[in-house]
């Protein structure tokens, strides 16, 4: 859990609106309920009991949802609609609070339905929100910045403060799982300023959370700690304990990145207590995977050292005025860490795995293939690291809605998002960071191999320092990292991003994508798949060529970096024009329904590239660069090399180009195309 989801309940201010401003907590519930038995059977009622689902399911999940049902029941009995929209939407929030996304969902659609019946826009913005927690919980990051852009264009218009200041915060999530912290952040500080405005002492805890998370992310560990210390301070104040387990482990967590384990262990042991008091799965997972972490980050500083200097400490010391450090105690010696460490780790995979966190999961194992590789244990090591990889193709499936292999209801998808009124200007703001979202795509295949650079790594030390394994070791991260980047990681433990005026971005699609896949077993396709891109990469090295990533059915590569190339728009060219010669000739040889056609797209200009992620390695490269060329791309044709003017200008003394006149592109106007013949 690195990033606190804020949702949105429209709570209906009819007889307890002015009892739930003034009371909080438990002295709310116990308000309620000696209020309910005298309120009549009518819309009262179903407002209270709306009040009361959502005052007792952070502690008590299972009562919550059955105060809901009775809202329902007596909203639909009664024909109040605006009841039966809320008490959908309280009940899905339980669900989601349990882990049931699937209900969650099913809640949540009912209620939009209604008030988009009765084009209610504070319940439907609410909604919508919603919906896209449901969506990130998920790891959907693309279909959760649709829903909340459709929520905060609502929440804006009619002047819905409170819920955009949400809104704003969770678009800040999709950035930071983006990586792009500065974008985060100055949506987190847009939401938290808004809060402040407003007053709510929850409200601000939230954004502090969100805050907390990111300067944390970008090793800020002072400003982070003031931030959830903050938090865990609000909450405290107002009764709020699913907040206060969330911000302990938080705080934990961090301190676990400080390095400074004596502090850590209480912080995430009193986050897993209440987490486990308030049933709060999601915040319990965590805590408990942060703990198997903290562990084997201690097993790992110790692993030179003797046993002993692992230590048994005990720790009870204040850490902000008014929050008092419990009890903990670390285990004594290597062995013992490292039994801890896979003990708290699978019982935290097992409870992602039945709260469906994918995120959770693939982390779990990874960290599980280090502990396992750290005992010796290397046939469990290289298990976890399988389970790993197919984690990984669960969460891409999950990201973009539909996996490879069922990529015959693409069409019928992306009619579906029309019809839900996704707008061209949404689509476009999804558009504009959806080549930095794919990146993605690429830490767990990153992470694995790392993850086998480093048993190789393991081995050697435990086998008398094998030079055939370290050799082997070398190779792989040269597979993952240009030799420059691997290099300087392997020096100095990071690497610099780094600007580069003057490249050449190659972006490809299989424009016959879905067709083929209709015709196609999961394996043909994923083998034509593989067999395509296999001959890409030879190509991408035969003209030194970077190839980046993959994206589905995409391929994105550059030229011109790390190392400067002057030919790097010539090389991009002629490798391109094999790719496409090799498409054809496939094609022809093989139907259109065992292989695809292929359109490329190409611009040259600058990028900025370098390593992403914190404890997973990705080399990506951003830029409008890489931008234009993804629309040159999508502005081709099947069989064609489209190239922008820019590339022209570089190019034109060695290839013959068909210039295409000016193409209106959205959101950068009328540009100049040329075809290379």
């Amino acid at each position: 859990m690195k990033r606190l989801l804020i949702g949105t309940l429209l709570l209906l201010i009819l007889s307890t609106g002015n009892l739930c401003a003034k009371l909080q907590g438990q002295a709310l519930i116990d308000s309620l309920l000696k209020e309910l038995p005298k309120v009549k059977e009518d819309t009262n009622k179903v407002v209270m009991l709306c009040d009361l689902t959502m005052a007792v399911y952070a502690a008590k999940p299972d009562e919550g949802l059955r105060y809901g049902e009775q809202a329902l029941e007596l909203a639909t009995k009664q024909g109040w609609q605006s009841g039966v929209a809320t008490a959908h939407n309280a009940m899905g929030i339980v669900c989601e609070h349990q882990g049931d996304f699937s209900k969650a969902m099913e809640h949540y659609k009912m209620s939009l339905k209604v008030y988009e019946h009765q084009n209610k826009k504070e319940g439907i913005a609410a909604v919508l929100c919603n919906i896209g927690l449901v969506y990130m919980h998920q790891s959907d990051n693309l279909n959760a910045l649709e829903y909340f852009s459709k929520a905060l264009k609502i929440d804006e218009e009619k002047g819905f403060k409170e819920f955009a200041a949400n809104v704003t915060n969770n678009i800040g999530n999709i950035y930071y799982d983006q990586g792009d912290y500065n974008k985060a952040l100055e949506y987190y500080l847009k939401g938290y300023e808004t809060k402040v405005s407003l007053g709510g002492k929850n409200g601000i805890a939230n954004a502090c959370n969100n805050l907390g998370n990111l300067y944390q992310a970008i090793k800020d560990y002072d400003k982070s700690i003031e931030y959830f210390i903050k938090s865990l301070t609000l909450y405290q104040e107002i009764g709020n304990r699913g907040g206060v387990g969330y911000s302990w482990s938080n705080l934990g967590d961090v301190y676990t990145d400080k390095g400074e384990y004596a502090t850590a262990l209480p912080c995430l042991e009193m986050g897993q207590k209440i987490s486990d008091e308030t049933g709060q799965k999601p915040a319990l997972a965590f805590a408990i995977m942060s703990i198997g972490q903290l562990y084997l980050a201690v097993a790992r500083d110790t692993s030179s050292k003797p046993a002993s200097h692992a230590g048994k400490i005990n720790i009870n010391r204040e850490l902000a005025p008014g929050l008092l450090l419990p009890i903990a105690h670390l285990p004594v010696g290597r062995t013992a860490l490292l039994n801890a460490a896979v003990g708290h780790l699978e019982r935290a995979l097992t409870l992602s795995k039945e709260i469906n966190i994918p995120t959770n999961i693939r982390d779990c194992y990874a960290d599980l293939a280090i502990a396992y590789a750290l005992k010796g244990e290397y046939k469990k090591a290289l298990d976890a690291s399988d389970e790993m990889f197919a984690i990984k193709d669960s969460v891409f499936s999950q990201e973009n809605k539909e996996s490879i292999i069922k990529m015959s209801m693409k069409n019928d998808y992306d009619r579906q998002r029309l019809t839900d009124s996704l707008k061209v200007e949404e689509k476009e703001k999804i558009s504009a960071i959806n080549l930095r979202k794919q990146k993605n795509y690429t830490y767990l295949g990153i992470a694995g191999i790392v993850l086998l650079a480093g048993f190789s790594f393991f081995i050697v030390k435990e086998r008398s320092k094998s030079e055939t394994a370290r050799k082997q070791s070398d190779e792989l991260l040269l597979n993952i990292l240009p030799e420059e980047v691997a290099e300087e990681l392997k020096t100095t433990g990071t690497t610099t991003a780094k600007h580069f005026d003057n490249v050449t971005v190659l972006f490809t699609d299989f424009v016959n994508f879905t067709q083929a896949s209709e015709n196609m077993g999961a394996q043909n396709l994923i083998d034509e798949l593989h067999a395509c891109f296999k001959a890409f990469d030879e190509i991408m090295a035969k003209y030194n060529i970077e190839k980046i990533k993959t994206i589905g059915d995409a391929y994105l590569a550059v030229c011109g970096l790390p190392t400067a190339d002057p030919l790097h728009a010539e090389n991009i060219v002629r490798a391109a024009t094999e790719i496409n010669a090799f498409m054809q000739d496939r094609l022809s040889k093989m139907g259109s329904e065992r292989t695809f056609a292929v359109r490329i797209g190409i611009h040259s200009g600058s990028v900025v590239a370098g390593i992403v992620g914190v404890k997973k390695f990705a080399y990506d490269i951003w830029g409008d660069t890489v931008n234009t060329a993804a629309r040159m791309e999508q502005h081709g044709e099947a069989g064609k090399i489209n190239i922008s003017e820019t590339t022209y200008e570089l190019v034109k003394d060695k290839f013959s180009c068909e210039y295409r006149g000016e193409v209106d592109v959205k959101g950068k106007g009328e540009m100049t195309m040329y075809y290379v013949e």
